[in-house]
């Protein structure tokens, strides 16, 4: 084998268990320099740095950060200060067709892009970190799952919680019968995206607006629309707003639903919903996401799990348990309730800070000895530790899949109010209402087939 044959990603990926004679090679880290040599690091790239892919660049720091991906450089210009060294790109494309030595990229952009460029860094065998939710439909969803494990890559979608402490510890009480058998859980996220609710969100528009606006200087805007159908720039959707819109954003079910969840998916081993009903909705049209409704998913049995029902609401809280005392207040911004026959337990919003209620159950509690790893470091330190490890990250895509097709259910369900939508997990259809299975999988703008 030639040096260019055996390069610095071949050696990343196949870590220290790989050997052209056949038996393990151990290379001492002396041999590559040590711990902080070059020769140790991974070259990262972002795209989509603007704002939450900024945070994540900057989680990467150890690492080589060689290219920097945004469509407005303008929007994006705290990250290139932050990372001077970086290359700079507007169009992910050239940026994988120029850089042949990438090893990592992060992806931060808005959610209706993620999937076609998660694709392209995959099938160059590039390891990818994908923030939540993983995609904008439902078929994506399964189809970057299915490329993850084709293409052999370390992937992960960003739910900060699944790599920290309140997970786990939901988990191991629920095993230890903490509460009895879960049949229903309450989860939700009160915060709206339009006044009077989440502030940030305050400046959109509930109508597409008729005329658009002069571009800003230097932004790529055919980049920015990607697969969807082009309409005009309007401030409205970018910086920052697109995430209301249907067309470009999940919601608040892909905002925190995909985190929300996350607990109750994992704890409670869940796979495909029964069905989905979508009611109370307020707000919203064809155009923009409601500001308030209710999801209730059902889900079946499972080895040692009876049926689910999970309660979603968005824009509003649960109703307010009987269990809680008087004058104590539910997590702010959301979280989740496991309701048991046996007591009840409360979470936030990424499954921190569980305990029993009332507290006079938690004091009373006997807390099991601590069963399951523990995550060193964040969602980020993980996944590029996994790469280096030659294993599996903790929230990669073939648990972030599945996660992030139930969450998008959710917002199927609330596209067809009032009406129980039956569904086929396996087949990833809806078999009593034909018109659903239209927003299952969207149509793509030609050039951004996956």
């Amino acid at each position: 084998m030639n040096s260019q044959s055996f390069s610095r990603r071949n050696f990343l990926k196949t870590g220290t268990a790989a050997s052209v004679f056949g038996f393990p090679m151990i290379v001492p880290s002396r041999v590559l320099g040590g711990p902080d040599a070059p020769s140790n690091k991974l070259n990262i790239a972002g795209i989509g740095v603007g704002n939450q892919g900024r945070a994540n660049m900057n989680g990467c720091n150890g690492e080589n950060i060689v290219a920097l991906c945004d469509v407005d450089h303008q929007f994006a210009a705290g990250a290139f200060k932050d990372h001077p060294q970086a290359k700079r790109y507007k169009d992910f494309r050239v940026m994988f067709s120029e850089m042949k030595d990438i090893d990592a990229v992060v992806i931060a952009t808005p959610d209706h892009t993620h999937a076609a460029i998660a694709m392209a860094a995959m099938a160059k065998g590039i390891h990818v970190f994908c923030q939540k939710p993983l995609t904008h439909d439902i078929s994506e969803a399964r189809i970057l799952a299915d490329a993850a494990k084709k293409y052999d890559v370390v992937s992960q979608m960003g739910i900060q919680g699944h790599a920290q402490e309140g997970i786990r510890l939901i988990t191991e009480w629920i095993e230890d019968g903490a509460i009895g058998e879960i049949r229903e859980v309450d989860a939700w996220c009160s915060l709206m995206y339009s006044p009077p609710g989440h502030a940030y969100w305050s400046s959109i528009l509930q109508e597409r607006p008729e005329k658009g606006q002069a571009l800003p200087e230097g932004l790529d805007w055919e980049s920015w629309i990607g697969p969807a159908a082009m309409r005009p720039y309007h401030r409205c959707y970018h910086p920052s707003t697109w995430r209301c819109w249907w067309d470009f954003g999940c919601g608040m079910m892909g905002d925190r639903g995909a985190h929300t969840l996350d607990p109750v998916f994992s704890a409670l081993q869940l796979g495909y919903p029964d069905s989905i009903e979508g009611s109370d909705i307020v707000g919203g049209n064809t155009e923009v996401h409601p500001d308030k409704a209710k999801v209730v998913f059902k889900f079946p049995e499972r080895k040692g799990f009876p049926a689910l029902k999970i309660n979603w609401y968005e824009g509003q809280e649960p109703p307010r348990p009987k269990e809680l005392e008087e004058g104590r207040i539910l997590p702010s911004g959301g979280g989740t309730l496991f309701k048991g026959d046996k007591g009840t337990i409360w979470a936030g919003v990424y499954g921190n800070s569980p305990r029993l209620i009332p507290e006079s159950a938690m004091r009373a509690y006997k807390r099991p000895e601590k069963s399951l790893a523990r995550i060193k470091g964040d969602i980020v330190q993980d996944w590029i530790r996994a790469i280096k490890e030659n294993r599996k990250a903790c929230a990669d895509f073939s648990y972030a899949g599945p996660l992030t097709e139930v969450a998008l259910l959710g917002n199927l369900a609330k596209r067809f109010p009032g009406r129980e939508l039956k569904w086929d997990g396996q087949a990833m259809k809806v078999t009593n209402h034909v018109e659903a299975n239209e927003w299952v999988k969207r149509p793509r703008r030609e050039g951004w087939e996956i």
